[in-house]
């Protein structure tokens, strides 16, 4: 049995698709079951081909990445979702990430680099390179106060002393494993705390904790 991680490419750049489509041909591990160049063509792509990771431009001619990425959230069992960027749109990344998607990518990341983040969401661990975790936040505190810090500080203040460490730690696009040696927990301690916080909290995955504690803390001094 084949156990290659699906992949499907969705970009209006023809040489995009093509770049990387051979950039991952080079791996035994991954397959590119397809590759679509608009959002309308995501559905039907999943419903046909069943990838387990979908990267996922942002700037498309009819229906835009963010819109295709919302509509994928909200699929019973949704693919993983890694959004390939430039720096000129951070209120749209913000926007990605509230929608759930699994991993933030800008377009000259190195090939490898690129192959690790689709490894890592597939395993169930989102991935944010750090510049672009950097770059969000920074905007984040720069909007002025957020009409969702309150809700912010009201969904955290939920979680258990224990469970707020590894929110914090989260926070900060710590791995399972860094935050286990910072608090002295087991990798698979570190996934049950992060498995109950995603139920507690409603939400998709650990990008969106991310966001949380980083909602909360916009205009007390500490982002």
């Amino acid at each position: 049995m084949d156990s290659s991680i699906r992949v499907l490419i969705v970009d209006d750049d023809a040489l995009v698709r093509a770049g990387l489509t051979m950039m991952l041909a080079g791996a035994d591990d991954l397959a590119v079951v397809a590759d679509v160049a608009d959002g309308t063509e995501v559905v039907p792509a999943v419903n046909q081909y069943r990838p387990d990771v979908v990267l996922m431009d942002i700037r498309m001619p009819r229906l835009d990445g963010l819109a295709a990425t919302e509509r994928l959230r909200a699929r019973r069992e949704p693919p993983e979702i890694i959004i390939l960027t430039t720096f000129d749109t951070d209120d749209h990344i913000l926007r990605a990430m509230r929608a759930g998607a699994s991993g933030f990518l800008l377009k000259h990341t190195p090939p490898p680099e690129i192959m690790r983040a689709i490894r890592q969401v597939a395993a169930g661990e989102p991935m944010i390179s750090p510049e672009v975790l950097r770059r969000m936040m920074t905007y984040v505190a720069g909007t002025g106060v957020d009409p969702r810090r309150q809700r912010a500080r009201d969904l955290l203040a939920r979680l258990s002393e224990g469970e707020r460490a590894v929110a914090m730690l989260v926070g900060q696009g710590r791995t399972n494993s860094e935050i286990g040696r910072e608090l002295s927990l087991s990798v698979a301690t570190v996934k049950a705390y992060v498995s109950r916080m995603l139920t507690k909290l409603e939400l998709n995955n650990r990008v969106q904790i991310a966001l949380l504690v980083h909602d909360a803390s916009v205009g007390d001094g500490s982002s």
